[in-house]
C-alpha cells in the first residue's frame, strides 16, 4: 500500500517549520528570547487578533526551537544536552554604577608628599643559610644574634659580658612592653565602651575585675555667698563681656551690640566698675534687711 500520497498531502496542511519573513527575527538563545522587528500588519490584526497572535508566537517558537537544534550536542548521564552560548541583548543595569571612593586627608597628604605605603614581608633573606627565612618568631631573622657561635666583644667589655644573653634579655624585654601595650590598649577601649551609654556607664553591669572608673568631678559654686564674692563675680563677668565686645568690634566692625555703650547707659554713665559696686552694696542691705 502506497501512503505516500497521503503523508504529503497531510504534511501540506501542515505550517512550515521555516520561519520567513521580510524581517528575520533576532533570536538570542542565551536568554531564550526571540524578538520580531517586522511592523504589525493592520489587516490581520484586525480581522481576527487571538489567531494573529497566536500565528506569531508560533513563528518566534519555531525560530527558537529551530536554533536549539542547531547547537552542539553533548552525551551525558540524564541525556543529550546542549550548552547555550552567552547572551548578546544587553540588558540595563538594576542599580546605578558604584561611585569611586574619595581619598581620605592622610591619602592625599600622602600623594601630595609622596609618601608611599610599604609593606614588610614576613619573610627575609639569609646570607648566611641561602635560603629565606621568617623575620620574627621561631627561628626568626630577629633571634639571629641569640644562636650564633661567635659575637663581636667591645674592648673595654667586663670578663663576664655574654652578649647572647644581652639579646635573649632584651628580646623578651621588647615582649613584655610589647604585652603590656596590649593589655593597655583593651583596657582603654572596654573604658571607651562603658561610658558610651546615655548614663556614662552609671547603670551598666560591673564585670568581675573591673576597675573604678575615675573623671573629673564637676564643680558647682555654694549657693550662698558673701558680698565680696558676689562682687567679684559681678566685676569678673562685666570684664569678659567687655572682651568680647571688642573683640568681635574687630572682627565684625561696628554693626554689632556695643557691650560697653550698654553697660554706661545702664549705670547712667558711671561704668561697669560702679555698676558692680552698687550691685554689691544693695547685696549688702538685702543682706542686713535679712538679719533684721
Amino acid at each position: 500500500m502506497d501512503v505516500s500520497d497521503l503523508l504529503a498531502s497531510h504534511s501540506a496542511n501542515l505550517p512550515s517549520t521555516t520561519v520567513d519573513k521580510d524581517t528575520p527575527l533576532d533570536v538570542d538563545i542565551g536568554f531564550l528570547t526571540v524578538t520580531d522587528p517586522n511592523p504589525i500588519d493592520q489587516e490581520s490584526y484586525t480581522a481576527n487578533l487571538e489567531e494573529y497572535l497566536q500565528s506569531t508566537a508560533r513563528d518566534g517558537i519555531q525560530a527558537l526551537l529551530a536554533a536549539l537544534y542547531a547547537l552542539p550536542i553533548h552525551p551525558s548521564q540524564d541525556g543529550p544536552l546542549a550548552q547555550l552560548p552567552l547572551p548578546t541583548t544587553p540588558l540595563p543595569r538594576a542599580k546605578h554604577l558604584p561611585v569611586s571612593k574619595q581619598p581620605t586627608k592622610w591619602e592625599r597628604f600622602a600623594a601630595a608628599k609622596g609618601i608611599q605605603k610599604v609593606r614588610r614581608e614576613r619573610k627575609v633573606w639569609d646570607e648566611e643559610k641561602q635560603a629565606w627565612v621568617a623575620r620574627w618568631g621561631r627561628d626568626g631573622k630577629n633571634k639571629e644574634k641569640e644562636g650564633q657561635w661567635i659575637h663581636q666583644v667591645k674592648a673595654n667589655a667586663a670578663v663576664d659580658d655574654d652578649p647572647s644573653q644581652q639579646a635573649k634579655t632584651a628580646q623578651a624585654q621588647a615582649t613584655r612592653e610589647a604585652r603590656t601595650q596590649r593589655h593597655t590598649d583593651i583596657d582603654r577601649t572596654l573604658a571607651s565602651t562603658r561610658i558610651s551609654t546615655g548614663s556614662m556607664g552609671k547603670f551598666d553591669k560591673q564585670l568581675e575585675g573591673d576597675k573604678k572608673m575615675r573623671g573629673v568631678k564637676r564643680k558647682f559654686d555654694p549657693a550662698e555667698a558673701s558680698v565680696e564674692q558676689e562682687k567679684q563675680t559681678s566685676l569678673a563677668l562685666l570684664s569678659k563681656l567687655e572682651g568680647e565686645a571688642k573683640r568681635t568690634r574687630k572682627d565684625k566692625g561696628d554693626d554689632v551690640l556695643n557691650v560697653r555703650k550698654a553697660i554706661r547707659t545702664v549705670s547712667k554713665g558711671k561704668g561697669g566698675v560702679a555698676l558692680g559696686r552698687e550691685t554689691a552694696q544693695a547685696g549688702k542691705s538685702k543682706g542686713k534687711r535679712g538679719k533684721r
